[in-house]
């Protein structure tokens, strides 16, 4: 159920869901992310996704606690595959059919989430991007908005 706007009666906040592929996407533009989605509404599942271990995460694990970001540990179990996105997505569809928020937030420069984008959207749900300049123009292109965050 959506929450209420303070001091605004019967008008609703929707619920998103912030889902950020750590390996593409940048920190810095993490607080300019948050403050943009805070105009659609509350943000209640925060999750990253990454491999915890490796040393390019560390300016993303400075902000998980700090930011209420759950970080989500995919291990690499082969090299050059894509561990992280698969997780997001399978979280994604999860969370699509229980927790059914009415918006998602993909925070990521990767054109692998296209498909998703537009399964979301097929369902209705908003779907906001946020993502470098070399984002693919079909990521791009299949959100409700997207925002170049570089």
């Amino acid at each position: 159920m959506p929450g209420e706007f303070p001091n605004v009666p019967g008008m609703t906040r929707s619920r998103i869901a912030l889902l950020i592929d750590a390996d593409n996407a940048p920190s810095g533009a993490l607080d300019a992310i948050l403050d943009d989605l805070a105009s659609y509404g509350e943000t209640n599942v925060r999750r990253i996704y990454g491999n915890w271990d490796q040393p390019n995460l560390t300016p993303w694990k400075e902000l998980l606690h700090p930011k209420a970001l759950r970080p989500m540990q995919t291990y690499d179990l082969a090299k050059g595959k894509n561990a992280s996105d698969i997780a997001l997505v399978v979280d994604a569809m999860a969370l699509l059919h229980t927790d059914r928020p009415e918006a998602f937030a993909i925070v990521s420069s990767d054109a692998d989430y296209t498909p998703l984008v537009m399964h979301l959207r097929e369902r209705g749900v908003n779907v906001y991007g946020y993502g470098e300049r070399k984002t693919p123009e079909p990521f791009v292109n299949a959100c409700t908005r997207f925002v170049r965050v570089d």
